[in-house]
């Protein structure tokens, strides 16, 4: 995944303030920190475990069906504006309702000092590919 979250253009000039400083290749294909490596291989063997076994079960279309329904509810999201999109459904498919870490409670975007509201028509023409930058400015 690229640093950020946001995708790049091989021609364009690097921008330090938005993909920080060592955002280069390598730092696209190494994680951040070692024990995130980890975490990343836990979970991929635990998911390919669990599919596995719901395969044995239910049989291979069981896991097709699945992973479409991942596939199309990964894509639905609210449009940018004053609420951030949940991602409900997609949430309740994975499993991953139950999981609160501390990215649900700490440096919250909206309890900060510098904060702006994101402008709704400026995020849908990023989306739509009819502007560049990112979708909500959070800096003055």
């Amino acid at each position: 995944m690229a640093s950020g979250g946001m995708k790049r253009d091989v021609s364009e000039t690097h921008d330090t303030l938005r993909f920080g400083i060592n955002a280069g290749v390598k730092a696209d294909l190494a994680p951040p920190h070692p024990l995130q490596a980890t975490i990343q291989s836990e979970a991929k063997f635990w998911a390919d475990k669990k599919k596995f076994g719901t395969q044995a079960i239910y049989g291979s279309a069981f896991n097709i069906r699945k992973d479409l329904d991942a596939q199309i509810l990964s894509r639905f999201q609210r449009p940018p504006g004053a609420l951030p999109s949940a991602m409900l459904g997609y949430e309740a498919l994975t499993g991953s309702l139950d999981d609160f870490g501390f990215e649900d409670y700490l440096n919250m975007p909206q309890d900060s000092d510098s904060f702006r509201q994101p402008d709704m028509h400026h995020g849908m023409e990023v989306r739509l590919g009819l502007s560049k930058g990112p979708i909500c400015p959070s800096f003055n």
